[in-house]
C-alpha cells in the first residue's frame, strides 16, 4: 500500500505540472504556479515563517507527510524543476511573501539535464544568486544539500552523477561556511554505506526521491537548524 500511495503521488505532482503547462505562458519557471495562493498570503498580510524552495523532493515532501502544516512553513516546491527555474520565480514565490527564512534546496534536476546541458557554475550562481536576493530582502537562509543519487532513473545515460553531487554539495557547503549561511548536510544522513553513493533501499523508491522514512530523516535535521536560526 505504501508503494501504491508513493506511486499516486508521484503522478500526481506531475498531472498537477501538466495542468498548469497547459493553461498559462509562463509554464517554463511556474511563475503562476502558486500565484493564488501567493495572492491570499498577502491580501490577508498573513505572517510567514518558513517557505522551502526546492523542485520535486520539496513538492512531494508535502504531500506524502505533515511537516509543513504541523509546522506552519510554506512549501514551494514544483516538480522537475532546476535552478534556473527556481531562480526566475524567486521573487514572486519568497521574497514577496517576506518569510523570516527560506530554505533551498536544488541542482539534482540540473545534473539530469531537465533543461539543458549541465554546468556546475551555472547551477551554483543560480543557488548564489537566490541566496543574494534572500539576504538582500532581509531573509535568512538556508542551504541544503542534493541528495544522494547513483543514477538518474529518467536519464540514465548521464554518467558519474555522484560525483556531480559531491562537487556541488562541497561547493555549496564551502559557500556557507564562508559566508555564515546555514548549511543542512541531508546528504550525508542519507547517502548508503555500500559504497554507491546512492540512497539506500530503505528510503526511496527510485533511486532520487525519498519516502516517508527518507523524510522523517530530512525533518529533524532541518527542523533543527529552523528553530536555531529564528532564535539569532
Amino acid at each position: 500500500m505504501r508503494i501504491i500511495r508513493y506511486i499516486l503521488i508521484v503522478l500526481s505532482v506531475f498531472a498537477v505540472m501538466g495542468v498548469k503547462a497547459q493553461n498559462n505562458q509562463d509554464a517554463w519557471a511556474g511563475l503562476n504556479f502558486y500565484m493564488m495562493d501567493n495572492d491570499t498570503i498577502k491580501a490577508e498580510d498573513k505572517a510567514v515563517t518558513v517557505i522551502f524552495m526546492g523542485n520535486s523532493i520539496t513538492q512531494m515532501w508535502g504531500g506524502m507527510r505533515t511537516f509543513f502544516k504541523d509546522n506552519g512553513y510554506l512549501n514551494r516546491g514544483i516538480g522537475g524543476q532546476t535552478s534556473p527555474q527556481m531562480l526566475s520565480r524567486f521573487r514572486m514565490d519568497v521574497v514577496a511573501l517576506h518569510p523570516q527564512i527560506v530554505v533551498i534546496n536544488s541542482g539534482i534536476n540540473d545534473i539530469a539535464t531537465n533543461t539543458g546541458t549541465y554546468s556546475f557554475d551555472f547551477t551554483f550562481g543560480n543557488i548564489q544568486s537566490m541566496t543574494e536576493i534572500a539576504v538582500a530582502n532581509g531573509i535568512k537562509v538556508i542551504l541544503t544539500s542534493v541528495l544522494p543519487a547513483a543514477i538518474i532513473p529518467w536519464r540514465k545515460e548521464i554518467r558519474a552523477v555522484p560525483v556531480k553531487i559531491d562537487q556541488l554539495n562541497s561547493a555549496i557547503k564551502e559557500y556557507c561556511t564562508k559566508h555564515g549561511y546555514v548549511y543542512v548536510d541531508y546528504y550525508s544522513l542519507l547517502v548508503d554505506d555500500d559504497g554507491s553513493k546512492g540512497l539506500p533501499k530503505e528510503l526511496t523508491l527510485d533511486g532520487v526521491h525519498v519516502n516517508g522514512n527518507g523524510y522523517a530523516i530530512m525533518e529533524k535535521a532541518v527542523k533543527k537548524a529552523i528553530d536555531k536560526l529564528l532564535k539569532k
